[in-house]
């Protein structure tokens, strides 16, 4: 443990406390999640709340996802490191360097243009080189970079949309969380095998609206 990371017992409990004791067991994540510091993903008036088992506020109705949630949705990938992995909503930045450790390359979208900007700085300055930030609305997924391995969405819509089918290869997993407006939001993962979808059920789960522009199309705000 480095002497001069005060934050190190902190990271190292949440890692037992609020992941290997609710069932999460893939070493890679847990491996992840140790070696990614939250505190650097949040404002330095936060930081001694990093590691609380709780979303926290990153500005512009967005919030950085409580430490459980981004294990999951990472550990129901499937991730084995060689994949190439589409993240839709930035955020703080902070799953995308989870999965940055998981996988070969992420591509991660956010339609708030503050909000990617301080995410796509943040993740050059700790290092992050597999990982491209792209401004966009990202309903549409990201064809540029399509086909992908893997898609992990950290917005709720009511649906699957039809772009992310389109840009999975075969034998790749979509983890999604889906809700009408106003009730209970449920996690599904999508697998595409031998051009069939398989639909799974992962439990009950909460997060901001998956939001569209006017036309449907990539908009940053």
């Amino acid at each position: 443990m480095d002497p001069q990371d005060r934050f190190a017992a902190a990271r190292e409990k949440m890692v037992r406390d609020q992941l290997l004791r609710r069932g999460i067991q893939d070493p890679r994540v847990l491996g992840a999640m140790w070696r990614v510091h939250r505190e650097a993903f949040i404002s330095p008036g936060q930081a001694d709340f990093a590691y609380r088992d709780a979303p926290l506020p990153i500005g512009h109705g967005q919030t950085i996802s409580q430490p459980y949630t981004v294990a999951f949705m990472c550990e129901s990938l499937h991730l084995r490191g060689y994949e190439k992995v589409l993240e839709v909503g930035t955020g703080s930045g902070y799953g995308a360097a989870v999965l940055a450790h998981l996988s070969r390359q992420v591509y991660t979208l956010e339609r708030i243009g503050e909000v990617h900007e301080n995410a796509a700085r943040r993740l050059s300055d700790l290092g992050y080189d597999n990982v491209t930030a792209i401004h966009a609305n990202g309903t549409l997924g990201f064809p540029p970079a399509a086909p992908y391995d893997a898609i992990l969405v950290t917005a709720c819509g009511q649906e699957l949309p039809l772009a992310y089918r389109q840009q999975l290869i075969d034998g790749g997993r979509i983890v999604i969380p889906l809700g009408e407006p106003g009730e209970a939001q449920r996690m599904y993962r999508f697998t595409l095998r031998n051009n069939r979808w398989h639909e799974e059920d992962l439990g009950a789960f909460t997060f901001v609206p998956l939001v569209a522009g006017e036309d449907g199309e990539h908009q940053g705000e």
